[in-house]
């Protein structure tokens, strides 16, 4: 993973980077993570290019999500969207985490406290019982510290790096 400059940022957004680039390279099978805020803005991912590249030389198959990381952070945000108001509907009381399982992938959505979501995308190949433990463990670890100020701070960040301007 090309990790991004934390160069500026506080502690709690580069603890947020470290948990994040740990949970890719910890975890055998992730291709792509994002978190994405509850209004649906992406303000953490992982750079899954070097391991989507490496996996892209062995096998012809396309490994990642069509695009970059916004693109995952829509499709979370969708399906989080989505899944939110069918437990409305059924009157079933907060959604937790969900899991869509591709003959070449596996996507997992989960919750994050402040209404945030952690988005994974997983190879078809990777161990979705180890993949939903160690999202729930980054869950655990985030979720106390992402709040409206961090949040702003990431998604200031990913706006200084896209446009390469200063914050």
């Amino acid at each position: 993973m090309t990790a991004p400059s934390t160069f500026g940022l506080s502690s709690e957004a580069r603890n947020l980077h470290w948990l994040l680039t740990n949970l890719v390279e910890e975890v055998p099978g992730i291709l792509s993570v994002a978190v994405v805020s509850s209004d649906g803005l992406l303000l953490l991912s992982s750079d899954a290019d070097r391991v989507t590249a490496a996996r892209a030389a062995r096998s012809e198959r396309r490994t990642g999500p069509r695009g970059s990381a916004a693109d995952l952070a829509t499709i979370v945000s969708g399906i989080g969207s989505l899944t939110v108001g069918a437990a409305k509907l059924m009157d079933s009381g907060p959604v937790k985490h969900t899991m869509v399982a591709m003959d070449e992938g596996s996507l997992f959505v989960m919750s994050i406290s402040d209404g945030s979501l952690l988005g994974v995308h997983g190879s078809a190949d990777c161990d979705m019982s180890v993949v939903a433990y160690h999202m729930a463990l980054f869950v655990g670890r985030a979720g106390h510290v992402l709040t409206p100020e961090l949040r702003h701070e990431l998604r200031q960040s990913l706006e200084t790096e896209s446009t390469g301007s200063p914050r």
